[in-house]
């Protein structure tokens, strides 16, 4: 069966850039090129050619503009059985016109048909265009439910998953060498290192993050606070909530490291050197796959109960959950609890690693997904005769 992913114009696939969507296509398509003819459109990029094969992946790259119109021109070349659009539901009438005779599924891990972003019409039409909607939370299912009620029976939520091949906890020997080789390299040896990792906008939170660490700086000489991320995935531009952050961060001197971008084939080493890892977002988040990282590395998460940030985080079981997220003195009181506990750290970081071991993994995400296209699958239809005799 031939399935195609056609990716947001963004970002490219494989994630040399980032990106929550192409880390998990990166994920899953070793597992699912096993049974299906799979090939990945995205978004050209400097370092990758336009056309490849690779490990039986087909790529096809198109130009960032009029990228909607490049990808039809495509497909109108092509035939697939299935083709599963991320986050770019305007796109589908589009998509399905160039490809008429293919099914289609629209994945979701952003709130993409909200109410500012697909007027009422143009939603409905999308649903029933779509043979299923896949959400990356439970979350993003109910925002679409509860604007398109009848996409009921076309929706399922696939969580996404994380390599443990490259997550080896912190309380491993090969996790413990990578531990102590990043804290040389960034002089933070014997300290107690909380992480931010994501992208430095204000939703994402990180100016209270930093609010609260100066207590907790006062309280624990030996800690630091390291912000991993640039304004947008691989761009270290500067604007003015960029300059906002350093200068809050000014009096805390060398106690606060900005790294900027890291790429995504370093992320597992950023979180195995440090102690924990603090996710302040203040909107309402789809369901951030860092999560699923902290937890393969064996580091302590701190989270918001916003979006679908607590379907994977249970309180003081898997990680700490922030009720009132824009209290600053909330952050500092479950920083300090982990500082003060390292009891409570081993029981959490052990039972959350179980939990990422026994339910996501990218074989499970795979699985999942495989669950949804086999039910499209054309049904074979036994021959006439057989059906003659089983009247009999």
């Amino acid at each position: 069966m031939k399935l195609a992913f056609i990716c947001t114009e963004k970002l490219p696939s494989p994630s040399v850039k980032g990106g929550a969507i192409q880390m998990m296509i990166d994920g899953v398509s070793p597992y699912l090129s096993q049974n299906y003819q799979l090939t990945i459109f995205s978004v050209t990029d400097p370092t990758l050619p336009e056309y490849e094969v690779r490990n039986g992946v087909e790529y096809i790259r198109v130009p960032q503009e009029n990228y909607a119109v490049n990808i039809v021109k495509k497909l109108s070349n092509r035939s697939f059985h299935i083709i599963h659009v991320f986050n770019r539901p305007l796109n589908i009438p589009l998509y399905k016109k160039a490809s008429p005779s293919s099914q289609f599924i629209l994945g979701l891990h952003n709130d993409m048909l909200a109410e500012k972003k697909v007027p009422k019409e143009k939603g409905q039409e999308i649903v029933k265009a779509v043979k299923r909607i896949v959400t990356v939370s439970d979350y993003i299912k109910r925002t679409v439910l509860d604007r398109f009620p009848e996409a009921k029976s076309k929706i399922k939520v696939v969580y996404s998953g994380v390599d443990l091949q490259e997550y080896p906890p912190v309380w491993t020997d090969e996790g413990k060498n990578i531990r102590n080789e990043y804290r040389k390299k960034y002089n933070i040896e014997n300290k107690k290192v909380i992480l931010f990792v994501g992208r430095i906008t204000k939703n994402k939170g990180p100016h209270f993050l930093i609010a609260a660490f100066k207590a907790i700086a006062r309280r624990h000489p030996d800690a630091v606070l390291v912000i991993t991320g640039g304004k947008w995935f691989s761009d270290n531009g500067i604007n003015d909530y960029i300059r906002y952050l350093r200068k809050l961060a000014e009096p805390l001197g060398n106690k606060v490291i900005f790294t900027k971008f890291i790429p995504a084939s370093e992320i597992p080493n950023i979180f195995l050197m440090s102690d924990m890892f603090v996710c302040p977002s203040q909107w309402q988040e789809p369901l951030a796959r860092v999560h699923y990282e902290a937890f393969a590395a064996g580091i302590p998460v701190i989270t918001t109960n916003r979006g679908g940030n607590a379907e994977v985080v249970s309180h003081k079981e898997t990680g700490y959950i922030i009720d009132e997220y824009q209290r600053v003195s909330e952050f500092a009181k479950g920083m300090h609890f982990y500082l003060t506990n390292p009891d409570a750290v081993e029981r959490i970081t052990k039972k959350a690693r179980a939990f990422v071991e026994s339910n996501f993994q990218f074989h499970h995400v795979a699985g999942r997904l495989t669950d949804v296209y086999e039910e499209l699958k054309p049904k074979r239809k036994e021959p006439f005769i057989h059906r003659l005799f089983d009247r009999s």
